[in-house]
């Protein structure tokens, strides 16, 4: 058996969605798509409206379908998937020997590595 097609076809199986999870719409009528643009004080023309207010159809639909998710027993979460440390767990160890490190240093100064001055003072306030 073929599916229907077209926007019909489209409303029925929307349609038909919504009543297994339980979702209601109410659709959006230009004048309800009038009064939202006015209120964010966006102009749009009614050729705007009748083709913004199907579209606005479709993203309540979609964020009432999470809502009936969230209504289902399912544990809250913060992340799609568990999130695990890969890192190794933080230990104490001695630090490497200042000598040592300084030992390959082009230049040095009380124990620390010695480097070319990058800013300029004369232009400071």
């Amino acid at each position: 058996m073929a599916r229907r097609q077209g926007p019909a076809a489209v409303d029925e199986r929307r349609a038909a969605r919504r009543a297994r999870e339980g979702v209601v719409i109410v659709a959006l009528t230009p004048q309800d798509v009038s009064r939202l643009a006015d209120l964010a004080r966006i102009e749009l023309t009614e050729a705007e409206l009748a083709e913004i207010a199907p579209q606005l159809d479709v993203i309540l639909e979609a964020v009432a379908s999470v809502g009936v998710l969230a209504d289902r027993d399912i544990p809250p979460s913060s992340h799609a998937v568990p999130l695990t440390n890969v890192m190794r767990d933080d230990e104490r160890r001695d630090s490497w020997p200042a000598e040592a490190m300084l030992a390959g240093a082009p230049a040095q100064a009380e124990q620390r590595f010695r480097v070319p001055r990058v800013i300029d003072d004369s232009d400071a306030g």
